[in-house]
Protein backbone atom coordinates (compact mmCIF):
# COMPACT_ATOMS: atom_id res chain seq x y z
CA UNK A 1 0.00 0.00 0.00
CA UNK A 2 1.32 3.45 -0.94
CA UNK A 3 2.16 6.16 1.52
CA UNK A 4 -0.82 8.27 0.40
CA UNK A 5 -3.13 5.29 0.81
CA UNK A 6 -1.88 4.82 4.35
CA UNK A 7 -2.27 8.50 5.17
CA UNK A 8 -5.63 9.21 3.53
CA UNK A 9 -7.21 5.75 3.40
CA UNK A 10 -7.95 3.43 0.53
CA UNK A 11 -9.77 4.75 -2.54
CA UNK A 12 -11.31 1.40 -3.45
CA UNK A 13 -14.92 0.68 -4.25
CA UNK A 14 -15.80 0.04 -0.63
CA UNK A 15 -14.25 3.32 0.58
CA UNK A 16 -16.39 6.39 1.12
CA UNK A 17 -15.04 9.67 -0.21
CA UNK A 18 -14.68 12.41 2.41
CA UNK A 19 -16.92 15.42 2.22
CA UNK A 20 -15.42 18.79 1.32
CA UNK A 21 -16.08 20.03 4.85
CA UNK A 22 -14.13 17.11 6.32
CA UNK A 23 -11.22 17.64 3.93
CA UNK A 24 -11.09 21.38 4.70
CA UNK A 25 -11.08 20.62 8.44
CA UNK A 26 -8.20 18.15 8.01
CA UNK A 27 -6.19 20.70 6.06
CA UNK A 28 -6.77 23.34 8.72
CA UNK A 29 -5.52 20.96 11.41
CA UNK A 30 -2.44 20.24 9.34
CA UNK A 31 -1.81 23.97 8.93
CA UNK A 32 -2.00 24.45 12.70
CA UNK A 33 0.47 21.60 13.29
CA UNK A 34 2.96 23.00 10.78
CA UNK A 35 2.59 26.50 12.24
CA UNK A 36 3.64 25.12 15.64
CA UNK A 37 6.68 23.48 14.03
CA UNK A 38 7.50 26.81 12.42
CA UNK A 39 7.57 28.51 15.82
CA UNK A 40 9.75 25.69 17.18
CA UNK A 41 12.36 25.94 14.41
CA UNK A 42 12.40 29.73 14.54
CA UNK A 43 13.22 29.57 18.25
CA UNK A 44 15.90 26.92 17.64
CA UNK A 45 17.47 29.10 14.95
CA UNK A 46 17.65 32.03 17.36
CA UNK A 47 19.18 29.81 20.06
CA UNK A 48 21.89 28.43 17.74
CA UNK A 49 22.66 31.94 16.48
CA UNK A 50 23.02 33.12 20.07
CA UNK A 51 25.31 30.16 20.83
CA UNK A 52 27.50 30.94 17.82
CA UNK A 53 27.80 34.58 18.87
CA UNK A 54 28.56 33.62 22.46
CA UNK A 55 31.41 31.28 21.58
CA UNK A 56 32.77 33.31 18.69
CA UNK A 57 36.56 33.11 18.55
CA UNK A 58 36.79 31.57 22.04
CA UNK A 59 35.45 28.20 20.92
CA UNK A 60 35.33 28.06 17.16
CA UNK A 61 34.33 24.41 17.12
CA UNK A 62 31.20 25.01 19.21
CA UNK A 63 30.37 28.12 17.20
CA UNK A 64 30.67 26.25 13.90
CA UNK A 65 28.48 23.40 15.18
CA UNK A 66 25.84 25.91 16.26
CA UNK A 67 25.91 27.53 12.81
CA UNK A 68 25.55 24.13 11.12
CA UNK A 69 22.51 23.30 13.24
CA UNK A 70 21.10 26.74 12.45
CA UNK A 71 21.47 26.07 8.72
CA UNK A 72 19.73 22.70 9.12
CA UNK A 73 16.86 24.28 11.03
CA UNK A 74 16.55 27.02 8.40
CA UNK A 75 16.33 24.36 5.68
CA UNK A 76 13.55 22.53 7.54
CA UNK A 77 11.80 25.84 8.17
CA UNK A 78 11.90 26.62 4.45
CA UNK A 79 10.40 23.20 3.69
CA UNK A 80 7.59 23.87 6.18
CA UNK A 81 6.92 27.24 4.56
CA UNK A 82 6.62 25.60 1.16
CA UNK A 83 4.35 22.88 2.54
CA UNK A 84 2.12 25.47 4.21
CA UNK A 85 1.81 27.39 0.95
CA UNK A 86 0.80 24.20 -0.88
CA UNK A 87 -1.74 23.25 1.77
CA UNK A 88 -3.19 26.76 1.87
CA UNK A 89 -3.61 26.74 -1.92
CA UNK A 90 -5.28 23.33 -1.80
CA UNK A 91 -7.59 24.38 1.03
CA UNK A 92 -8.70 27.53 -0.80
CA UNK A 93 -9.31 25.55 -3.99
CA UNK A 94 -11.32 22.99 -2.04
CA UNK A 95 -13.35 25.72 -0.32
CA UNK A 96 -14.12 27.31 -3.70
CA UNK A 97 -15.11 23.94 -5.12
CA UNK A 98 -17.35 23.33 -2.12
CA UNK A 99 -18.97 26.74 -2.61
CA UNK A 100 -19.56 26.04 -6.29
CA UNK A 101 -21.05 22.67 -5.42
CA UNK A 102 -23.45 24.21 -2.93
CA UNK A 103 -24.44 26.89 -5.43
CA UNK A 104 -25.14 24.28 -8.10
CA UNK A 105 -27.14 22.18 -5.65
CA UNK A 106 -29.30 25.15 -4.70
CA UNK A 107 -29.79 26.11 -8.35
CA UNK A 108 -30.83 22.54 -9.14
CA UNK A 109 -33.23 22.59 -6.19
CA UNK A 110 -34.76 25.85 -7.44
CA UNK A 111 -35.05 24.43 -10.97
CA UNK A 112 -36.94 21.41 -9.64
CA UNK A 113 -39.28 23.68 -7.70
CA UNK A 114 -39.93 25.79 -10.79
CA UNK A 115 -40.59 22.65 -12.84
CA UNK A 116 -43.05 21.41 -10.23
CA UNK A 117 -44.79 24.81 -10.25
CA UNK A 118 -45.23 24.64 -14.04
CA UNK A 119 -46.02 20.93 -14.14
CA UNK A 120 -49.74 21.33 -14.93
CA UNK A 121 -49.39 24.40 -17.12
CA UNK A 122 -48.46 25.05 -20.74
CA UNK A 123 -48.56 28.07 -23.02
CA UNK A 124 -52.07 27.25 -24.30
CA UNK A 125 -53.44 27.03 -20.78
CA UNK A 126 -51.79 30.32 -19.90
CA UNK A 127 -53.32 32.01 -22.95
CA UNK A 128 -56.74 30.64 -22.07
CA UNK A 129 -56.33 31.82 -18.50
CA UNK A 130 -55.29 35.32 -19.56
CA UNK A 131 -58.23 35.52 -21.98
CA UNK A 132 -60.61 34.49 -19.24
CA UNK A 133 -59.13 37.07 -16.87
CA UNK A 134 -59.53 39.80 -19.51
CA UNK A 135 -63.13 38.77 -20.17
CA UNK A 136 -63.99 38.79 -16.47
CA UNK A 137 -62.41 42.22 -16.06
CA UNK A 138 -64.58 43.55 -18.89
CA UNK A 139 -67.69 42.03 -17.29
CA UNK A 140 -66.74 43.57 -13.94
CA UNK A 141 -66.31 46.98 -15.59
CA UNK A 142 -69.70 46.74 -17.27
CA UNK A 143 -71.34 45.80 -13.99
CA UNK A 144 -69.61 48.73 -12.27
CA UNK A 145 -70.83 51.12 -14.98
CA UNK A 146 -74.41 49.89 -14.64
CA UNK A 147 -74.36 50.15 -10.85
CA UNK A 148 -72.94 53.68 -10.91
CA UNK A 149 -75.44 54.93 -13.54
CA UNK A 150 -78.21 57.06 -11.90
CA UNK A 151 -81.60 55.34 -12.15
CA UNK A 152 -83.81 58.42 -11.55
CA UNK A 153 -86.85 56.45 -10.35
CA UNK A 154 -89.22 57.76 -13.06
CA UNK A 155 -87.66 61.22 -13.31
CA UNK A 156 -87.20 61.32 -17.06
CA UNK A 157 -86.14 64.83 -18.10
CA UNK A 158 -85.65 66.22 -21.59
CA UNK A 159 -82.10 67.53 -21.86
CA UNK A 160 -83.12 70.11 -24.51
CA UNK A 161 -85.78 71.59 -22.26
CA UNK A 162 -83.36 71.84 -19.37
CA UNK A 163 -80.79 73.61 -21.57
CA UNK A 164 -83.45 76.06 -22.82
CA UNK A 165 -84.50 76.85 -19.26
CA UNK A 166 -80.89 77.41 -18.27
CA UNK A 167 -80.39 79.84 -21.17
CA UNK A 168 -83.49 81.80 -20.11
CA UNK A 169 -82.17 82.11 -16.58
CA UNK A 170 -78.82 83.32 -17.86
CA UNK A 171 -80.52 85.92 -20.14
CA UNK A 172 -82.62 87.19 -17.23
CA UNK A 173 -79.52 87.62 -15.12
CA UNK A 174 -77.80 89.48 -17.97
CA UNK A 175 -80.77 91.82 -18.46
CA UNK A 176 -80.88 92.54 -14.74
CA UNK A 177 -77.22 93.54 -14.73
CA UNK A 178 -77.72 95.84 -17.74
CA UNK A 179 -80.65 97.61 -16.06
CA UNK A 180 -78.60 98.24 -12.95
CA UNK A 181 -75.83 99.81 -15.07
CA UNK A 182 -78.27 102.07 -17.06
CA UNK A 183 -80.03 103.23 -13.87
CA UNK A 184 -76.87 104.89 -12.63
CA UNK A 185 -77.00 107.51 -15.53
CA UNK A 186 -80.17 109.26 -14.16
CA UNK A 187 -78.77 109.96 -10.73
CA UNK A 188 -79.13 113.81 -10.11
CA UNK A 189 -76.02 115.84 -9.29
CA UNK A 190 -75.90 117.70 -5.94
CA UNK A 191 -77.36 121.30 -6.07
CA UNK A 192 -75.33 124.49 -5.37
CA UNK A 193 -75.72 125.72 -1.78
CA UNK A 194 -78.11 128.74 -1.58
CA UNK A 195 -76.79 130.02 1.74
CA UNK A 196 -74.85 133.32 1.43
CA UNK A 197 -71.53 133.76 3.13
CA UNK A 198 -71.41 136.17 6.07
CA UNK A 199 -70.29 139.75 5.07
CA UNK A 200 -67.60 141.74 6.89
CA UNK A 201 -69.00 143.90 9.76
CA UNK A 202 -69.88 147.48 8.73
CA UNK A 203 -67.96 149.12 11.54
CA UNK A 204 -64.84 147.23 10.64
CA UNK A 205 -65.26 148.32 7.00
CA UNK A 206 -65.59 151.99 7.96
CA UNK A 207 -62.43 151.89 10.01
CA UNK A 208 -60.53 150.40 7.12
CA UNK A 209 -61.78 153.09 4.75
CA UNK A 210 -60.65 155.86 7.15
CA UNK A 211 -57.22 154.35 7.50
CA UNK A 212 -56.84 154.14 3.75
CA UNK A 213 -57.88 157.82 3.34
CA UNK A 214 -55.34 158.95 5.92
CA UNK A 215 -52.63 157.01 4.15
CA UNK A 216 -53.43 158.59 0.78
CA UNK A 217 -53.46 162.11 2.30
CA UNK A 218 -50.05 161.63 3.90
CA UNK A 219 -48.62 160.40 0.67
CA UNK A 220 -49.97 163.43 -1.20
CA UNK A 221 -48.18 165.89 1.20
Amino acid sequence: MSVFAKLFGSGGKGGKAPTPQEAVQRLRETEEMLAKKQDFFEKKIQQELSTAKKNGTKNKRAALQALKRKKRYEKQLAQIDGTLSTIEFQREALENANTNTEVLKNMGFAAKAMKAAHENMDIDKVDDLMSEITEQQEVAQEISDVISRPIGFGEDYDEDELMAELEELEQEELDRNLLEIEGTEDVPLPSVPSTTLPSKPAKKKEEDDEDMADLEAWMAN
